[in-house]
């Protein structure tokens, strides 16, 4: 498990595009018959992904000083690969592309795996702290909560999919879901674009064209940077920082949050004129 420490704002400003890609870029996430993590001290949020060509489980370790992965985290799961199956304590959720599972508290046996082998599922990974044990509920992109919001005029339409968060299948604290950015559109969470101090929150850019990159904006909003974003790597955003981004074509991302509400609207905008 890789292990990435807390930012300040004002070390951020002096971060060269190396130290920037070191610290809140993610990559390699899928590696063939693995579980690749990264857990950042930001809110203690872990990011991973499990690519099973075999059966994989989800093990705890030293990072968690638990003696299993769930005793005190949940879980948020999104297949962004080929039909798999995850086993939660000896129950088996099958996943298809875009389908999602979210798995609570206390749950000791999580086992990742393939319908086909030679092509494996690629399961992304989300998991915070919890302070209760809700049930573990399968969701798909169909049954999600959903709105289109942006306009043709700012590119930046986009399908907003709400997986896991309080008005659908519940958690302790993890906030999860999905947005399509539309063909034609570029942008997603501008204009305008905001920070919430009271969460943390990673986007996992996936579904993403050959040789298409999306540069994706990050910093305080008087003091922007940016990151080149290839396909399935994520971008850790701190609270104190913006996070949005610019394709070179159609994509989708997972965003999940934790921190101390759950309450998606609670955002701080930031309008395009106070950006630099």
């Amino acid at each position: 498990m890789e292990i990435r420490q807390p930012a300040n704002p004002k070390d951020f400003e002096s971060y060269t595009t190396e130290r920037m890609r070191e610290e809140f870029l993610v990559r390699n996430i899928f590696t063939a018959g693995s579980i690749n993590l990264t857990y950042s001290f930001i809110d203690r949020m872990i990011v991973g992904g499990a690519c099973p060509e075999k059966s994989l489980r989800l093990e705890g370790g030293k990072e968690l000083g638990t003696d299993f992965f769930l005793e005190r985290r949940e879980l948020g799961i999104i297949n962004v690969g080929p039909t798999g199956s995850v086993q939660v304590d000896g129950e088996t959720f099958e996943l298809g592309v875009n389908e999602g599972l979210f798995v609570g508290q206390g749950v000791k046996d999580v086992v990742f795996s393939s319908r086909n082998p030679a092509d494996p599922a690629r399961f992304y990974l989300l998991s915070g702290p919890a302070h209760c044990s809700f049930p573990t509920r399968k969701i798909t992109m169909e049954e999600a909560e959903s709105a289109v919001i942006g306009t043709p005029e700012q590119c930046n339409v986009r399908r907003l999919c709400k997986y896991i968060h309080p008005g659908g299948v519940k958690s302790a604290n993890l906030v999860m879901g999905v947005t399509t950015v539309e063909p034609g559109s570029v942008w997603n969470s501008l204009p305008p674009c905001h920070t919430h101090a009271r969460r943390m929150e990673v986007y996992f850019y996936y579904g993403m064209k050959p040789d298409s990159a999306v540069f994706h904006l990050m910093g305080e909003p008087e003091r922007t940077r940016h990151l080149v974003v290839r396909n399935e790597e994520a971008v850790i955003s701190p609270s104190w920082s913006i996070h949005a981004g610019a394709g070179t074509s159609d994509y989708r991302f997972i965003w999940g949050m934790v921190g101390d509400n759950q309450a998606f609207a609670d955002m701080d905008v930031i309008q395009v004129d106070r950006l630099n």
